[in-house]
């Protein structure tokens, strides 16, 4: 197990996405099963549309 930043994720596999997302999701704090350096580009997409929708949840909640 791995915990990294979605910042980390977005930096490896989408770095252009960076300006898009809030600071407060590139800090959401992820744990990754089997580690970043095997984490693929359609997994890492699917983690970072997740942790958009759950602040953005988390937002709505407030």
């Amino acid at each position: 197990m791995e915990t990294v930043k979605l910042s980390q994720i977005v930096m490896k596999w989408f770095p252009d996405m960076m300006p898009s997302l809030k600071q407060q999701e590139l800090n959401a704090v992820i744990v990754l099963r089997d580690g970043l350096r095997i984490l693929e580009p359609e997994d890492a997409m699917e983690i970072i549309q997740h942790s958009i929708c759950e602040n953005q949840s988390q937002q709505f909640m407030q």
